[in-house]
């Protein structure tokens, strides 16, 4: 039995973000009978500390309290030392330990020798060059470098969501093994528009291929700032629908001052959809979906745009590119650039549509399917175990 224990993420069947939903997903699609997943998960009760079981997945919830940014670094390394007694008690074998994310820090240097004597394999996943995201800190940024340091050198394998940050990876510590391993995707045959949808689309003024889409956290460094002025620019008649959750955030305020989006009604925030059903047939019925990530990997809301969404503009970032390539339009830091791109987009005919649309779906089935993203995991996991298949 192949025992692999994922820690990073908030759980797993969790409605949040990224690695919710690539842990989510993986576990989903990988069908094998003789491995076991592990998955813990954030727990702000103090009255739930047990085990929990879904779909076999062994799931302990881990207290930890509110502690604003702070919480997901308490969390990731209480889970670690918790699986590290969690290994002896149940005397497991074939461990893998596969942690997403650097927030366990440089305290992992203390922790994976132990491991490694208890035979434990570890894998990190750094997602992006986490140290250069806006929204940190300098503080934490500098934590952020010394954890990538640390980290990496105490892994037995890197899993890399990008082929750049494999590139900077295998550059900047060349003693490392490092994979390529992009998140996944699904291909969806997606019916018109159902009843709930609709509902939600009327709710918000919303009409078919009559607005532009973006999904995505409400951070700096995904562009909003540059998408939102330049989209003001514009002369299209459409909406920009902005689906993120921006309740208390300092960021959308300070934006709302300088933009005064508030003054056009173009400029349409709906919240956060956690309906899945609704937003895949929101990607699939907008005339163009605007992705202005500029940090971290491959995206896996990127992945869903160009399965589901015909057009795709996308910020020139090399991660960007990389998932793209010619199934996308690209815009940059530019005056001007996005607004001409847009302006663009609103002259395309059905045809020019449709062809767009016929790219990016093959981009997906070429590199970022599930099938082929469970394979290549399961053949990393064997390699690592020293198994055969």
């Amino acid at each position: 039995m192949k025992n692999i224990i994922i820690i990073g993420a908030r759980g797993y069947e969790k409605e949040y973000g990224g690695w919710e939903t690539f842990v989510t997903n993986l576990i989903n699609n990988y069908n094998d009978k003789n491995t076991k997943f592990y998955v813990p998960e954030l727990n702000h009760s103090k009255k739930n500390r047990n085990i929990e079981i879904r779909n076999g997945v062994i799931c302990p919830q881990i207290y930890v309290p509110k502690q604003g940014s702070m919480t997901m670094f308490t969390f990731a390394f209480k889970a670690v030392l918790y699986f590290k007694k969690y290994i002896k008690k149940n005397n497991l074998k074939n461990v893998v330990m596969y942690v997403v994310g650097y927030r366990v820090g440089p305290l992992f240097t203390f922790i994976h020798r132990k491991l490694n004597k208890m035979g434990v394999k570890i894998v990190i996943n750094p997602d992006g060059i986490e140290w250069k995201r806006e929204k940190w800190n300098c503080l934490i940024k500098k934590y952020f470098k010394i954890s990538e340091k640390t980290m990496i050198k105490a892994s037995n394998h890197v899993v890399c969501d990008s082929k750049n940050i494999e590139k900077y990876v295998k550059e900047k510590y060349p003693k490392s093994q490092t994979s390529f391993i992009a998140y996944g995707a699904y291909m969806k045959d997606v019916k018109d528009i159902d009843k709930k949808t609709k509902e939600f689309m009327d709710k918000n003024g919303i009409e078919k291929r009559e607005y532009y889409l973006i999904v995505g956290r409400f951070v700096p460094e995904n562009n909003y700032e540059l998408i939102i002025r330049e989209y003001m620019k514009s002369s299209t008649n459409k909406d920009l629908v902005i689906v993120s959750n921006v309740e208390q955030n300092k960021f959308y305020e300070k934006l709302k001052q300088k933009t005064s989006f508030d003054k056009d009604k173009r400029i349409k925030f709906v919240g956060p959809v956690y309906d899945q059903d609704i937003l895949i047939r929101l990607r699939n019925n907008a005339k163009a979906y605007i992705h202005g990530h500029s940090a971290g990997g491959t995206n896996p809301s990127l992945l869903e745009a160009l399965s589901l969404t015909d057009v795709n503009i996308l910020y020139n970032a090399v991660y960007n590119k990389e998932v793209g390539e010619n199934a996308a339009i690209y815009f940059n830091d530019d005056e001007g650039s996005l607004c001409r791109q847009i302006e663009t987009v609103e002259k395309f005919k059905s045809k020019d549509q449709s062809e767009y649309g016929k790219r990016a779906k093959q981009r997906i089935l070429d590199e970022y399917t599930w099938d082929i993203v469970v394979k290549k995991y399961k053949k990393l996991f064997n390699k690592l175990l020293d198994v055969k298949k």
